[in-house]
């Protein structure tokens, strides 16, 4: 059975979702696809439903009933792959922000010894393209905010292009992640750290979408800024069973 799957969650990507699956697949591994709709009405699952004929066995698709968050999709997906025993689980966007090309670079990350490896817009410089520069700003200095409150020094704590092991989603406790919106990615990187596993950095470019509509807030990085305050004091009282 290949042992990658990658998680794409889904809400109005109609635009985007048979180019990415068809991407995805053409890639020279055998990535699995687990694409977690959360009842686009403008039929994204409707597509994804017509591509299983064609890509039996290798795509796969769950149907939430409406926006429940970008969390619960990815932790919902979490527990699927856990269940169905991969070893390389990713977290993938479907509006090509995220070249799938570089599934392969995260994966070897892992491969070679790397629990969680993140594709990093920060890492060399700033590699962002087609975002406003207060956009930009306000995504890096988030990250720089992260890594003053909790300690952790990971340049993109916002990232969400990633390969976790399965051995680091079984122990981190995915009932205790409470964040729901972009602040999960900091949540789940900083849990990781705090359970010893080793986070990598891999350079990316990342591209801002060019079709359909950006689900970014300035109302989710308020919940990273506030809730990162949170977060840094309730793990003074937790305790954290290395991995």
């Amino acid at each position: 059975m290949p042992d990658s799957l990658v998680i794409i969650p889904t809400y109005n990507e109609k635009e985007n979702i048979e180019r990415m699956i068809r991407r995805v697949f053409s890639l020279p591994f055998d990535f699995h696809l687990l694409i977690i709709d959360d009842g686009s009405p403008d039929g994204t699952q409707i597509i994804v439903k017509n591509l299983q004929n064609t890509y039996p066995d290798r795509l796969f698709l769950v149907e939430r009933e409406g926006k429940q968050g970008l969390g619960t999709a990815y932790i919902h997906g979490f527990k699927w792959a856990i269940e169905h025993q991969y070893e390389y689980i990713f977290e993938m966007d479907a509006d090509f922000s995220h070249n799938p090309d570089d599934l392969i670079r995260l994966r070897t990350a892992c491969v070679e010894g790397a629990d969680v490896a993140v594709g990093s817009r920060y890492i060399k410089g700033v590699n962002v393209v087609n975002w406003p520069m207060s956009r930009v700003l306000m995504s890096y200095f988030a990250s720089v905010y992260v890594r003053f409150i909790t300690g952790v020094n990971i340049q993109d704590f916002t990232a969400g292009f990633m390969c976790y092991k399965r051995k680091v989603l079984e122990t981190v406790e995915l009932h205790k992640i409470k964040f729901v919106g972009y602040a999960f990615q900091i949540e789940m990187k900083y849990t990781a750290v705090k359970h010893g596993f080793t986070v990598t950095e891999i350079p990316i470019i990342f591209t801002d979408r060019t079709a359909g509509a950006s689900k970014m807030s300035k109302g989710i990085f308020k919940e990273a800024i506030l809730g990162v305050l949170r977060m840094r004091i309730n793990s003074i009282f937790r305790k954290y069973p290395e991995g």
